[in-house]
């Protein structure tokens, strides 16, 4: 089963700039999709980025769509999302996800993905 731990979180001003990281431990193949999804308070989690297997582009919400950028390192097995151009509707804590997805499998839904991290919070001061 596989386990993921973010970090990198923190309390950063509008404008700025933080880098994510997820670690898996346990059983991670390349060929399994990871995503970003990230909850404000009072909000439902909502889709941030995710990537499938090795050799796949990643996906975008449009919120953050030229903002943020999600990689991954296979060899690592960990993923990050670089966040620049940070504002304040994007605070919230962010969840790291991983699973196994099926070709016609959408990759922007939180019900696709069976493992999750315990979140990071991501502050943004105006």
């Amino acid at each position: 089963q596989a386990q993921l731990v973010e970090s990198g979180g923190g309390l950063v001003q509008t404008g700025g700039s933080l880098e994510l990281s997820c670690v898996t431990s346990g059983r991670m193949y390349s060929n399994y999709a990871m995503g970003w999804f990230r909850q404000a308070p009072g909000m439902e989690r909502e889709f941030v980025a995710a990537v499938r297997g090795s050799g796949s582009m990643p996906i975008y919400a449009d919120s953050v769509k030229g903002r943020f950028t999600m990689s991954r390192d296979n060899a690592k097995n960990t993923v990050y999302l670089q966040m620049n151009s940070l504002k304040p509707e994007d605070t919230a804590v962010y969840y790291c996800a991983a699973g196994i997805l099926l070709f016609n499998t959408r990759a922007d839904l939180s019900r696709s993905y069976a493992y999750w991290g315990q979140g990071t919070q991501v502050t943004v001061s105006s």
